[in-house]
């Protein structure tokens, strides 16, 4: 007898929530595709474009969520095993400072970028996460209100990175940690990592994520680069993983951010959401349906201030839950906040959420 396949085996879609939730109650693939559509248009004001002499005239008051630095002890660790590059290299506070001004931010978040510390192991990732985090505690010091920062950890070594959480944030007092998207070929929802994630949950930390290429998919296309494709690819995987695996509701007090509006993630929902139909075992992770989960996740605008990602992304996540983000030096902020209102998907209100509340919320201090 022929093997059946999971996607082949019927499903009654009558008590899944996510589906009902996407659909009214009746599952059907055009009429899905049309109601993610008018939801992304139905109500949402449009809004002119604001020139950069605008807005360098006005106080600065937006949040960067996702900024990055490069630690003279992380570009010397990275170039010695050929991960530098000349926006890493290059970045300096100065610079950091003088992109912000432009673009009227207040306030930038700042985490080292990929590859993080797995250019190193052992005992020298400890070390290289204590001076990442203690350079980006100086930075936090010396400018006050300008900076934030989300604290490296080795998150392969469980006790490295459970005795960096403490230093970092009952020491340095910075604001949460900074993870990558994967490790090897681990995602966050891996067993290794739950000692990491019960501490996060204890703590109620708010645990940033930026994306990386996963040792099976980095030079898949000889032709482009990792970050083209696969960075939002292992998003994507990585966010399945910690739904699907029961992490988001086992530890549920994580407040995640996920990079770059949820990678492929708003594009693939309607897959999140029957994973539960066409895999039975997968109901006990998600009893209130994945998009549950996914709406309690934060996103960042980061490389996707268009209309097209923007219209996707909001259509099925809270407006609460979007963070403004630049991925400064790779991007600037002044092409976010001009792009995010070139895309007219948001009201003024809701881009002053975006851009400034949402971040508060989230992170009170930010607010002195």
């Amino acid at each position: 007898m022929s093997k059946r396949h999971c996607w082949s085996v019927p499903a009654c879609t009558c008590c899944d929530r996510d589906t009902l939730a996407l659909t009214g109650g009746r599952f059907d693939r055009r009429g899905f595709l049309a109601g993610a559509a008018a939801i992304a248009a139905a109500g949402l004001q449009r809004v002119r474009g604001a020139t950069a002499q605008t807005l360098q005239a006005a106080k600065p008051y937006r949040i960067d969520i996702h900024h990055h630095l490069s630690p003279p002890s992380y570009v010397a660790a990275a170039n010695a095993r050929h991960f530098g590059e000349p926006l890493m290299n290059g970045w300096t506070v100065e610079k950091s400072l003088a992109d912000m001004d432009q673009a009227g931010v207040a306030v930038a978040m700042l985490s080292i970028t990929a590859p993080s510390l797995s250019v190193v192991s052992g005992e020298q990732a400890r070390r290289l996460a204590r001076e990442c985090n203690e350079y980006a505690a100086k930075l936090v010091a010396e400018h006050p209100g300008r900076f934030g920062a989300f604290a490296a950890i080795p998150l392969v070594d469980i006790d490295g990175s459970l005795n960096e959480i403490a230093y970092a944030l009952d020491t340095l007092k910075l604001d949460g940690i900074g993870l990558m998207t994967s490790y090897g070929d681990k995602w966050l929802g891996d067993p290794l990592f739950q000692p990491v994630m019960q501490e996060f949950h204890r703590r109620k930390s708010v645990v940033y994520t930026h994306p990386t290429a996963a040792n099976c998919c980095v030079n898949l296309i000889k032709t482009l680069r990792p970050a083209v494709i696969e960075f939002g690819t292992d998003t994507t995987r990585t966010i399945a993983d910690i739904v699907f695996s029961g992490n988001a509701r086992k530890f549920h007090d994580i407040r995640w951010i996920f990079s770059h509006a949820g990678g492929t993630m708003p594009f693939l929902i309607e897959r999140f959401a029957r994973n539960s139909l066409i895999v039975p075992d997968a109901r006990a992770a998600v009893p209130d349906g994945a998009l549950a989960e996914l709406k309690r996740f934060y996103y960042d605008t980061a490389q996707t201030s268009n209309k097209a990602a923007m219209a996707a992304l909001s259509a099925i996540i809270p407006v609460s839950q979007i963070l403004f983000g630049s991925d400064f030096p790779y991007r600037t902020s002044i092409d976010h906040v001009n792009g995010l209102r070139s895309a007219e998907v948001f009201t003024d209100s809701q881009l002053l959420d975006i851009e400034r509340g949402n971040a508060l919320r989230l992170l009170p201090r930010l607010s002195s």
